[in-house]
């Protein structure tokens, strides 16, 4: 179990100052830290219950995406005593990776000019237990209609297995598709499920997919990225915005919406996205409140 650090117990701050909130961070559009920390602030309602819990890597930019960022996972200095943290090894030491419970946190997260949060695939205090099992298709061509039959033929192996499965946008160039595991998976079992599921589906449609990582390798094919589900690897939380021109962001959608082919990877921003959940909610919200699925157990 992963030792959570807080700095309790004095009177805390219930909000956090954004600090030079006109610093443009999306120079093509105009997007200001102010805009980035007002989008976290709206959307927290629906975000928080999906990153409660999860290690977060922070990806920043101090001087904007027209500059280069950088990744964060230690947070050692600099924070505030209220800021939740969780402790996980790594070779010769430990990370303390912060965690994002609430609003300040999330409004924390974003006064550091993090634009994309890279979340765990498990919670705290059980970071070696996962909870989702993550799918990432990440094309190697701008090919909309391959992409979206690679989306749904890995949903309907899915459900031959009796597994439901989530999909969401990830806000760069493919789809993320995610199940429930069960109480008790471990990073074994979920990487030893996704390898089979992923190499059925490429034995399928071997033209149009693979499990080459090298891109020299793929011939253009679709990766099936599997290497999310290892203990210490991440991907983009749910709600999270890129730092890519325009700020898309990785939505949530509806199986229905990726058949009709409404949603493509970049099709909703930070711009966009308050008044789609204004209309839909949290189409994710059954993964985290409904009874879970069948999906591979511990062993």
């Amino acid at each position: 179990m992963a030792k959570t650090e807080g700095r309790p117990k004095r009177l805390q701050p219930r909000t956090v100052t954004i600090t030079h909130p006109e610093k443009v961070l999306f120079p093509d559009d105009g997007i200001t830290k102010g805009e980035l920390a007002a989008y976290y602030e709206t959307v927290a309602d629906v975000m928080l219950p999906h990153l409660r819990g999860r290690p977060i890597t922070m990806e920043r930019f101090p001087s904007g995406i027209g500059a280069k960022g950088f990744l964060q996972k230690d947070v050692v200095k600099g924070f505030p005593e209220w800021l939740k943290r969780v402790e996980a090894p790594k070779k010769g030491g430990t990370v303390h990776y912060a965690l994002a419970d609430d609003r300040r946190s999330l409004q924390w997260l974003a006064n550091q000019n993090t634009i994309t949060m890279h979340v765990w695939p498990s919670r705290a205090p059980h970071i070696d237990r996962p909870d989702v099992c993550v799918f990432d298709l990440d094309p190697s061509r701008d090919q909309p209609e391959v992409l979206r039959d690679a989306a749904l033929a890995l949903r309907d192996l899915l459900l031959e297995h009796g597994v439901t499965s989530w999909v969401k946008t990830s806000g760069s160039k493919g789809f993320h598709i995610v199940t429930r595991l069960k109480a008790g998976a471990t990073f074994g079992t979920s990487s030893t499920f996704a390898d089979s599921v992923a190499a059925v589906l490429v034995q399928r449609q071997p033209k149009q997919l693979t499990l080459e990582f090298s891109k020299a390798d793929r011939g253009g094919r679709i990766l099936v990225d599997i290497g999310r589900n290892r203990q210490g690897a991440t991907f983009a939380a749910a709600y999270t915005v890129r730092a890519k021109p325009g700020a898309p962001v990785s939505a949530p959608c509806t199986w229905e919406e990726v058949e009709r082919g409404d949603v493509q990877p970049q099709t909703f921003t930070v711009r966009s996205m308050p008044a789609r959940i204004a209309a839909v909610g949290d189409l994710w919200g059954d993964l985290v409140t409904r009874p879970k699925t069948r999906a591979p157990a511990r062993r």
